[in-house]
């Protein structure tokens, strides 16, 4: 299996991050998810999950921030369109991001539950975007946690893809 990001001169284009328009943006928070092209899953897969985690957000906040999760992609699509996030053009159930956690304690679900864009306070940082093909649809409702995911994800992980995507402070 294999995934792909477009890239502009090797960064993730501003629109998806912290440069994007005002009008995409909420509570200081870009909105607007990235293009996803999904090719060579595994015939016998049932779902897709997604997970997009800075982990360079370590040295700086002590932990990895999670910036978008979700579950219940059809096995066929090949592209998630921009914005699906907000649109849900390619359905999926999406769980929460960092910004839902008891340190921020954001609970709007229009941006608590959806993508969260990248906004790296120091440097460039490397945000690493997981596809999983499972052999089954989760037990998932909106909202869930990164912790849920994973472990419901548990013996049913057939394939794994990432692409690290990049993005500028």
């Amino acid at each position: 299996m294999k995934v792909q990001v477009p890239l502009t001169k090797g960064l993730l284009a501003d629109k998806y991050n912290q440069y994007a328009s005002p009008d995409n943006i909420i509570d200081d928070k870009p909105i607007v998810s990235f293009p996803i092209q999904i090719t060579d899953v595994p015939k016998e897969a049932k779902s897709l999950a997604l997970t997009l985690i800075d982990w360079d957000a370590m040295p700086v906040g002590g932990f990895a921030w999670i910036h978008w999760t979700a579950a219940n992609i059809s096995p066929d699509v090949t592209e998630i369109p921009a914005n699906n996030s907000q649109t849900l053009k390619v359905p999926m159930v999406q769980g929460r991001n960092s910004t839902a956690g008891g340190l921020i304690g954001n609970q709007d679900p229009k941006t608590a539950w959806h993508y969260n864009g990248p906004n790296p306070p120091d440097k460039v940082h490397n945000y690493h975007l997981s596809v999983f093909a499972l052999d089954s649809k989760l037990p998932l409702e909106n909202g869930f946690w990164l912790n849920e995911l994973q472990d419901v994800m548990r013996s049913h992980i057939l394939a794994t893809a990432e692409f690290i995507i990049p993005s500028r402070n």
